[in-house]
């Protein structure tokens, strides 16, 4: 029985690796935020202005708690889960969890990609940005570094570097 729980930051590389990781190890692939969203059929910004962002934890703790009882299973976690209540305590209890790290400049690079997905970041600038997540990876730290293993995540920029991080994080598992 194989359950991987993949934690980070946001843009660290969760759902890009762990679904290719998934596809290559015949693994079920689950994102939590998906999952969430297939559930309730709504979208985590939908949740989160309804319930605000307690009542989003709670239920995002919930369902953690639904799909860490799956076998077989890579699961990306959103850039949050690892920081609230004892989620990272219960994923290191029920499989193996990685911390999937990547520098400010390489999160700063793939979320400005993305920017106008992402209503706190859409009016920043770049240095506004950079600094912004500079400081929440100073606070998250604490609870990404409980994972059991950490992974350098800066490079998944392609399909080669994709296939060569899913061949060292099946050596790190040891699979």
């Amino acid at each position: 029985m194989i359950r991987i729980f993949l934690i980070g930051y946001m843009c660290s590389g969760k759902t890009t690796l762990g679904r290719a990781y998934a596809l290559k190890m015949g693994l079920q692939f689950i994102d939590l935020d998906w999952y969430i969203e297939g559930r309730f059929h709504k979208t985590v910004k939908q949740i989160f202005a309804e319930k605000g962002e307690d009542g989003f934890r709670e239920l995002e703790r919930k369902m953690l708690h639904e799909v860490g009882d799956f076998e077989n299973v890579m699961i990306s976690t959103g850039g949050g889960t690892a920081c609230f209540f004892d989620n990272v305590e219960y994923m290191n209890q029920q499989g193996q969890t990685v911390y999937m790290k990547a520098d400010v400049d390489t999160l700063y690079n793939r979320l400005e990609i993305g920017k106008a997905k992402r209503p706190l970041l859409m009016n920043m600038s770049g240095e506004e940005m950079k600094n912004y997540i500079r400081e929440q990876l100073a606070h998250r730290e604490q609870f990404y570094s409980k994972a059991s293993y950490v992974f350098d995540s800066n490079r998944l920029e392609s399909r080669t570097q994709i296939d060569k991080s899913i061949e060292q994080l099946r050596q790190l598992l040891g699979y």
